[in-house]
């Protein structure tokens, strides 16, 4: 007997949508099909659910997260964060090294491999920092259980700015690893603090903020890199794309065609600078949100295939540390949760098709990592899965933030899609609101480069 069978569902995926259905067995999905299932298909299924048109759609993968374990775990941790990222149709995260104690040894990776086993209800995996003295732990590292090098160009939470010459020189040409960078040009924000701060003085507003972590502290960095890349042939990964400028800089070759590549976050895609007029400190985020111009030419990017992969940068702070203005206030917001439901309300306005949806947040970080069967609803593939109802309106409240922040930037949002069930290899983690804490996720696995 097989396990379960999801039927009369609104399936999405590798571009088609169609009603029909899934068998699961174990962690693996073992037959997909369009229309009614076969009556041995159905016999040989204990549980049968009739989704009733609902849409199922792969398990969203998030290449960029900030979970805070180890030492920040007064913000969030890999066991509430894993949580709230299954109640919002996530299933696969890799999470960011600067936590405290950074993450920039292979032991900090294992250590946090095996917590992850232990409490994490999502799947898993852990960038290993780069510093200005541990490219020997980079160029060692096993990259079939590592997704690659975080690099930080510019300062941010846990402040791991790589500033030497003749180590990025190293980490370029000699780590055999895609290479995420956090891509802004410390000299460019600290030049653009000094101005702002002797005609503000040191209360700065928070609108600016874009003004300070500026455009061009933001193209002048990624054009750098990417120059670096193409000379040393470089895997290189810019992270959460921020302007119209660094756009333009991207190939629309497809992924599997591309040495450089580029993803944006659901934030860059929603707000605008205007929002900080009211939403103030809670949309302050490093790269900072900017104008609607830059917001169109990313969601123009994702379309065209300049940008390709969406993610989060889901980074939890407590409220408190949220107060204050543009130099005090701590960057950064939760995210995790609300993802997937915010860019289906873009497909709902016709921003995107849903499609393109489950393409940038699912099937594209799967081929850009070489994420072992995953990101796709294919036999064989670990059934990860997401069911989500349409046409369900909800408003979003800070009460309903599974993140230990507990809160959003999204409160009082209506939304109109519903993750109502999630599946992580096999099993149903997450359903009706309810999270199955038993559950744990299993450390994602990459094909080599």
């Amino acid at each position: 007997m097989r396990d379960t069978l999801l039927y009369n569902a609104l399936i999405v995926n590798e571009g088609k949508s169609a009603v029909g259905y899934v068998a699961i067995d174990g962690e693996f999905i073992v037959a997909v099909g369009e229309g009614n299932p076969p009556a041995d298909i159905a016999a040989e299924c204990r549980e049968k659910i009739d989704l009733h048109g609902a849409m199922l759609l792969p398990g969203v993968i998030d290449d960029q997260v900030h979970f805070r374990d180890p030492g920040l775990t007064h913000k969030a941790d890999l066991s509430t964060e894993s949580r709230a990222a299954v109640a919002g149709g996530v299933t696969s995260y890799m999470d960011m090294p600067n936590t405290k104690p950074p993450t920039v040894t292979i032991d900090a990776v294992d250590d946090k491999l095996r917590h992850a086993s232990e409490v994490s209800v999502a799947n898993y995996s852990f960038f290993i920092g780069a510093t200005n003295d541990n490219v020997a732990q980079l160029v060692e590292c096993d990259y079939s259980r590592v997704p690659g090098v975080k690099l930080f160009l510019g300062s941010s939470t846990g402040n791991m700015l790589v500033d030497e010459e003749e180590t990025l020189i190293r980490i370029f040409r000699d780590v055999p690893a895609l290479v995420a960078i956090h891509s802004e040009d410390e000299a460019t924000i600290r030049a653009n603090r000094d101005r702002y701060v002797a005609e503000l003085g040191e209360d700065v507003p928070v609108g600016y903020h874009p003004l300070i972590r500026s455009r061009e502290a933001c193209v002048v960095s990624t054009r750098r890199a990417m120059d670096r890349a193409r000379r040393y042939g470089t895997r290189l990964h810019v992270l959460h794309v921020s302007t119209a400028e660094e756009v333009e800089l991207f190939s629309q070759k497809p992924l599997t065609e591309k040495l450089i590549t580029a993803e944006v976050c659901v934030h860059h895609l929603w707000y605008t600078d205007a929002d900080y007029a009211t939403l103030g400190t809670r949309v302050k985020m490093n790269p900072a949100i900017k104008t609607e111009a830059d917001r169109e030419a990313l969601r123009r990017g994702l379309r065209d295939g300049r940008i390709d992969i969406v993610a989060t940068d889901h980074a939890p702070h407590l409220l408190s540390e949220k107060e204050g203005n543009a130099l005090t206030a701590a960057s950064g917001a939760p995210m995790v949760q609300f993802s997937l439901p915010v860019m289906l309300e873009l497909a709902d306005k016709g921003v995107f098709t849903t499609e393109l949806v489950v393409e940038k947040m699912c099937h594209a970080p799967a081929e850009l990592y070489r994420i072992d069967r995953r990101g796709y609803i294919r036999q064989g593939y670990y059934a990860d899965l997401v069911v989500v109802s349409p046409d369900t309106p909800y408003t979003v409240t800070d009460d309903m933030v599974l993140s230990r922040c507990g809160w959003t930037p999204l409160s009082g949002t209506q939304l109109h899609n519903k993750v109502m069930m999630t599946y992580v290899n096999g099993r149903c983690v997450y359903a009706g609101g309810v999270i199955d804490d038993s559950a744990r996720g299993r450390e994602l696995r990459y094909r080599p480069l």
